[in-house]
């Protein structure tokens, strides 16, 4: 996910994005999101004892062959979809490990944990997949449950088990802050009302889409629909995310369009003024700044009568995003 003024280190950030690039198209898609593979079972992993996560690193074993990485950068009390990635030193993804988080206090204290993830793939049907995919996009996200965390900071360690039972623990790459984001809007806020620019305002649809082909989702202005039909919010730039990250969630949110589209609106709002990006002075969309996001991409799927369902800081699977659609839609 691309940094803003208000984000931490995008280096840290752009590991832990996680997606297949796509397409966009009023088809109807031949079948579902892929369905996400099952966390392992939490008695597969160490129960935690008493002491620190050096400890437990220590008692596993380290490994450094694994990079494990958040998926974002904004974590509440209350939150629970704790989700990240893993990498390979030499680069590729890891999409199919068995793998539990482990946190704690970074000033001591419990160690919590085991929480097995289950992965989530990313991939989309050919027709969404965006000409302009990346190479290196990744294909899954593995997604967490976390009971709620107090405000705070926190150590977080992933350990993976291997086909044949054998663990092995790595520190994640950055720390976890658990702190209130009031500008953002929350589950159960009333979404902010802004004007998205649509095809009528444009004469050349790249000004409001960097994606290739550009997506289906620039009928409707937010302002017009929020509060009168169920909206499925997206901030994304597919060109300019530097987590590769971007481009894939928009595909994701195609293909769901496909199938929901007649009943939901479905919005793709870029990030930056011009599509134009500046690492010393990045300027954003009004509609960026109004959403107070301090990353990128976002989704916000937000009720027939303006209230945010679900918000999503990263990677979301097609199976996911249609599960809260189909929520939406009772």
């Amino acid at each position: 996910m691309l940094s803003t003024p208000r984000s931490i280190s995008a280096c840290l950030l752009s590991a832990l994005a996680l997606v297949t690039a796509g397409c966009g198209g009023d088809d109807e898609p031949t079948t579902s999101g892929e369905p996400p593979t099952e966390a392992p079972s939490a008695a597969d992993f160490p129960e935690p004892e008493s002491g620190s996560l050096d400890e437990l690193i220590s008692d596993v074993g380290e490994t450094n062959e694994i990079v494990a990485a958040p998926a974002g950068a904004v974590f509440v009390p209350g939150e629970t979809r704790f989700s990240f990635g893993l990498f390979d030193v030499a680069g590729p993804q890891i999409d199919d490990a068995d793998v539990a988080v482990y946190l704690q206090d970074a000033k001591g204290g419990k160690i919590a944990g085991p929480y097995t993830a289950r992965s989530e793939s990313l991939a989309v049907q050919s027709p969404y997949q965006a000409d302009n995919a990346g190479e290196g996009d990744a294909t899954s996200v593995y997604v967490a449950e976390v009971p709620p965390l107090k405000p705070g900071e926190y150590r977080a360690v992933a350990v993976v088990r291997d086909d044949e039972g054998t663990l092995a623990a790595t520190n994640f790459q950055t720390a976890i802050n658990v702190a209130e984001q009031p500008g953002i809007p929350a589950e159960g806020d009333s979404a902010p009302s802004v004007h998205t620019p649509t095809l009528d305002d444009v004469s050349d649809v790249s000004d409001i889409d960097t994606r290739i082909p550009p997506s289906t989702m620039h009928t409707e202005d937010l302002a017009d629909v929020l509060g009168k039909k169920p909206v499925v919010l997206l901030f994304a730039t597919p060109a300019l995310c530097q987590s590769r990250v971007c481009g894939p969630v928009v595909d994701v949110a195609e293909q769901v369009k496909a199938e929901f589209g007649n009943d939901v609106a479905f919005i793709h709002m870029e990030i930056y003024e011009g599509n134009q990006y500046d690492p010393e002075n990045p300027k954003l969309r009004p509609q960026v700044d109004a959403y107070g996001l301090p990353t990128e991409p976002w989704l916000f799927v937000i009720d027939k009568d303006g209230k945010v369902q679900t918000r999503i800081e990263g990677a979301f699977s097609v199976s996911e995003l249609e599960n809260e659609v189909g929520k939406l839609l009772g």
